[in-house]
Order: structure tokens, then C-alpha cells, then sequence
């Protein structure tokens, strides 16, 4: 992912006073991909989002990631001070890390991700208080693995269950990333992350 950005924008994606982790993710069998290999959050039964979602992958994941997330916490971090995100499955699992384990973080950015119809996420959010992170979402119109309607639909669910959310809606992209959505996410982030404190956050 970090060698994508700095293609796209010919240069890292760097902040003064904001760490950037990029987990990687594990190497499984794939069901899409009649299950063959592929690094990958978790399994899908199927790219769609009117099918059931592979809790049992996700739920495994979503432990492996706190770990990570507890790590910076344990190291001075604090938790309103990090932001989840990723691209496609990247996105959705950052989703499920911050609607259903950590509310508190800062915000979430999911870019050309979705999720299924009945996501656990919505059942969780229903019977949740409180307020939610912040989501931030961009998703190409010309996507024709993930559609831009399945994101536009995981926006306004979410809208409809009480997190702040905006989506932004790229022209003639792909499954793919580009300048001008970086350059949102970068804006983005430092408003959810400013600089004012001392010393380094994530």
C-alpha cells in the first residue's frame, strides 16, 4: 500500500507529527479466488454485497489488529489520536475494527470498500450509544469489481444508524486510487488529527 500512495502521489504520504503504520495482510485461502492464495484481511464467500459475511475470518482479524492498536495505546498513544483506514477489504476491516471494537477512535477512512447487506456492523450499531468515528469514504464511479453503489449504500446505512459520514464520489476511476482522493484523505486526516500537540501520534 505505501509503494502504491508514493506511485500515485511520487512521493510517501508523511505528516510532521502523525505515524503511519501499513499492516500487511496475512497470506490465506482466498474463496473468490476458488481458494488460492492471496493476502487478504479476511475470506469472502463471494464479491458481492447481498451475501453473508465471512465472520469467522473477520472476527480472527479484528483480534490480530487490536493487538496492534493496543500497542500504540500502551506506548503513549491515545486512542482519540488514531485513525483506522484502508482500501477495499482494507477499508471494510478498518469499519469492522472501529464500529464494533473501537468507537473511540478518531475516525475511519474506507476507499472503494463496502459492506454485505446484513453486515454485523449494522446489527451492532442498532444496539450501540454514544457517538461513532467519523467516516470517511471516496469510491470510483467506473469501479466494476466493487461497485460505487455498494459503497454509496454501506454511506447511507451507516448515515441512517448515527455515524457522521461523507462520501465522495470519483469520476472515471476504477478499482483504484489517484491524486485527488489522496489528496482528500491527506485534508481529511488533519482534521481529525491536528497539530497542536506535542510529540508523535498516529
Amino acid at each position: 500500500m505505501r509503494e502504491w500512495i508514493k506511485t500515485v502521489l511520487n512521493q510517501d504520504l508523511t505528516f510532521q507529527h502523525i505515524k503511519i503504520i501499513y499492516p500487511t495482510a496475512p497470506s490465506r485461502p482466498y474463496t473468490p479466488m476458488k481458494g488460492g492464495l492471496s493476502n487478504v484481511w479476511f475470506d469472502r464467500f463471494k464479491i458481492s454485497n447481498d451475501c453473508p459475511e465471512h465472520l469467522e475470518s473477520i472476527d480472527g482479524m479484528r483480534q490480530v489488529l487490536t493487538e496492534l492498536i493496543d500497542d500504540e495505546v500502551k506506548s503513549g498513544i491515545q486512542k482519540s489520536r488514531i485513525l483506522i483506514g484502508g482500501f477495499s477489504m482494507g477499508g471494510c476491516m478498518a469499519m469492522h475494527l472501529a464500529y464494533r471494537n473501537h468507537r473511540d477512535v478518531a475516525g475511519v477512512f474506507a476507499l472503494s470498500s463496502f459492506l454485505n447487506k446484513d453486515s454485523a456492523i449494522y446489527k451492532d450499531l442498532l444496539q450501540a450509544d454514544g457517538a461513532f468515528p467519523e467516516l470517511f469514504q471516496c469510491h470510483g464511479t467506473a469501479d466494476e469489481l466493487v461497485l460505487h453503489s455498494w459503497g454509496e449504500e454501506t454511506n447511507s446505512k451507516l448515515k441512517s444508524l448515527g455515524v457522521s459520514a461523507v462520501f465522495h464520489s470519483l469520476p472515471n476511476l476504477y478499482h483504484d486510487l489517484n491524486r485527488t482522493e489522496l489528496e482528500r484523505l491527506k485534508s481529511w486526516i488533519l482534521t481529525k488529527l491536528p497539530g497542536e500537540t506535542d510529540g508523535q501520534n498516529k
